[in-house]
């Protein structure tokens, strides 16, 4: 599967991708799953380009999901930590990203803490090769959203008109923001259910319904994804306590009994067992935890090689966004 080089572009949010874009990923994600069924799963696709994890944030599963991504094209790969690195000393972003283009760097998969930080690196002019927003602050979390509607389509089939619910920590969730926006591109409809202190101010304006309550939810959903309730942004009382969090926004097997037949439950992962899904829920055949982490690999693929080897449309608007 080779394709000519194509110009530089970047995938910075879900909300600069079209339907036909975004269609285009899952089905190029489609046909490289089928890498997985054969002894030998590497393509020749990206030999000879280098593709950089820069991730000023820790994380497992989206880090090693992009290595093998890259790998799996046969493009080389430098993980690059901020903790130990140069910028634990006091570097800039720009110092590390000129640094990124004097080694050759085709493409930047980077995740940064402040929302807005792959936006900086894509367009203050400091490298050329494509970015990719690897999880932004609290703000986009592309590739985790495409994976996330690659799932539900191979579950479901089309998304149209299908009905989602997003439930829990929506405010501190980059997650959330980039489903919400990918699957009303898509054609679902996406209600947010949480307590009002986990209801980001302006919701209104997204393109989906939001609800305090879950339990009306439940029986017109297709699919739920529970977000994960995150602490380590949380330095005040969003809700009275864990338990009372559990009792009203957890999804145990009982609500569970709720959902449709048909019905699927997600998790981006890591995930609280006990707090905002219990281990009977997250272990069910409904559950597509595991399949969400195996489809990373395939969607981020369909990026990776989209971006560095495949033809058009390009992803993004760039032209379009430096102008903001």
């Amino acid at each position: 599967m080779t394709a000519p080089a194509k110009r530089v572009s970047h995938l910075l949010s879900t909300q600069d991708l079209s339907a036909e874009e975004a269609i285009l990923v899952l089905d190029t994600a489609e046909e490289l799953a089928r890498l997985s069924d054969r002894p030998i799963k590497k393509l020749p696709t990206l030999r000879g380009r280098t593709v950089v994890n820069l991730f000023f944030e820790d994380s497992t599963r989206t880090r090693i999901s992009f290595e093998t991504a890259a790998k799996r094209l046969s493009a080389d790969v430098i993980n690059f930590s901020a903790k130990g690195s140069s910028v634990s000393k006091g570097e800039s972003l720009k110092d590390t990203a000129l640094t990124l283009e004097a080694m050759g760097a085709d493409a930047v998969v980077v995740r940064h803490w402040a929302s807005g930080g792959a936006y900086r690196l894509a367009h203050a002019g400091w490298i050329r090769g494509a970015v990719i927003n690897a999880g932004d602050g609290t703000h986009e979390h592309p590739t985790q959203a495409l994976l996330d509607a690659y799932t539900l389509r191979r579950r479901l089939g089309s998304l149209t008109g299908r009905r989602v619910a997003i439930v829990g920590d929506v405010l501190h969730s980059r997650v959330a923001r980039s489903n919400v926006h990918l699957l009303a591109t898509l054609g679902a409809q996406v209600t947010l259910v949480g307590p009002p202190t986990l209801l980001p101010l302006g919701v209104e304006s997204w393109p989906c319904e939001s609800s305090y309550e879950l339990d009306p939810v439940l029986p017109k959903c297709d699919a739920v994804m529970m977000l994960r309730v995150q602490r380590e942004r949380m330095n005040e009382a969003f809700f009275p306590t864990e338990r009372e969090y559990s009792r009203r926004y957890g999804l145990q097997a009982g609500r569970m009994a709720a959902l449709p037949e048909h019905a699927v439950v997600m998790h981006p992962g890591p995930m609280n067992r006990g707090l905002e899904i219990s281990a009977e829920v997250a272990d069910s055949v409904r559950s597509t935890v595991t399949e969400q982490v195996a489809n990373g690999v395939s969607v981020r693929m369909a990026v990776l090689y989209l971006l560095l080897g495949g033809s058009e449309p390009a992803f993004g608007k760039e032209e379009e966004a430096a102008g903001r």
